[in-house]
């Protein structure tokens, strides 16, 4: 499979690059800054695109590709609706390229609270972090409306608290909403399920909760 990567320089955006090449996939990196990306390998092509508001500049990146996946999103509370408008831009390129296949990382609190959810999530955590990070969350909230509405074979991954750990391939899914008593889940291992949703046509058109 060929895979177009946009958000490469991220956590979970450089774990997809690295995963799919390393499964033997061909991958064409999109970097706003190719100096901060320093993987290297002989199926992998970087594309640079310093700004993601262009569907047309895009498209050379998605040349021949047979999917994209997005781990684009606000490094912080001060980056303004990042994900949305820069998901806008590439459901645009993916359409004018003819690439349907689409994964994309959002986050648990902009989904429903699942049955079974744990006091502490459904009570504590869950709410204090929407209300510290809600413009955050209205963005990626943005973002899987404008997903929803294309004409993509999209999924959309939705996992709680983010850390640097490695790739175990143990976690746990859930098809159509969120984990209940899922706390956290390492950038590798969301990469994971990005990179398997891919070829499992049961994700297709559907939001998918991970954690451990």
């Amino acid at each position: 499979m060929k895979i177009t990567v946009f958000g490469a320089t991220g956590g979970i955006g450089g774990e997809v690059v690295r995963q799919a090449l390393k499964a033997g996939h061909q991958v064409t990196a999109v970097v706003r800054d190719p100096a901060r990306f320093n993987v290297k390998h002989a199926a992998l092509e970087v594309a640079v695109a310093p700004d993601l508001s262009d569907a047309e500049a895009l498209r050379p990146a998605l040349e021949a590709s047979d999917a994209a996946v997005s781990g684009v999103g606000p490094r912080g509370r001060k980056d303004g609706p990042v994900a949305s408008t820069a998901t806008r831009c590439i459901l645009r390129a993916l359409e004018r390229s003819g690439v349907a296949r689409f994964a994309a990382v959002s986050a648990v609190p902009v989904g429903p609270v699942p049955a079974g959810e744990s006091f502490v999530n459904r009570r504590l955590l869950l709410p204090l972090i929407s209300a510290l990070l809600r413009d955050l969350y209205a963005d990626l909230a943005q973002m899987e409306e404008e997903i929803k509405r294309s004409n993509t074979l999209w999924t959309i991954v939705r996992p709680p608290k983010l850390v640097d750990k490695p790739r175990t391939g143990i976690y746990r899914t859930s098809i159509g909403g969120n984990v209940p008593r899922g706390y956290s889940i390492s950038r590798a291992n969301v990469a994971d399920a990005m990179i398997a949703a891919l070829s499992d046509p049961t994700t297709v058109r559907q939001v998918v909760g991970v954690a451990n």
